[in-house]
């Protein structure tokens, strides 16, 4: 049961990262494009948790936190960029 809800988790995230990357392609403006960038990152550290949850895995959780900072911090200066803060 379980691993059949994951598998369906799963492909709910795949299909709506196929769906965000057609946005962050032909998003109309820049802070479109980085709002995409976030949400596949989002889905990125989600789908990282899953392997960790799946895998049982500790060091998986880690590596996900780290990623979502490391993601934050790269969002926050692509918006200061694109705001002309720099």
């Amino acid at each position: 049961m379980s691993i059949q809800l994951f598998t369906g988790a799963a492909a709910i995230l795949g299909f709506l990262a196929v769906v965000i990357f057609f946005r962050l392609i032909a998003g109309p403006t820049n802070p479109d494009r980085v709002v995409a960038l976030d949400t596949l990152n989002t889905l990125a550290i989600a789908a990282m948790i899953m392997v960790a949850v799946i895998s049982d895995s500790v060091v998986m959780v880690d590596v996900a936190i780290v990623y979502a900072a490391l993601s934050f911090v790269g969002t926050m200066f692509i918006a200061r960029y694109i705001e002309g803060g720099m």
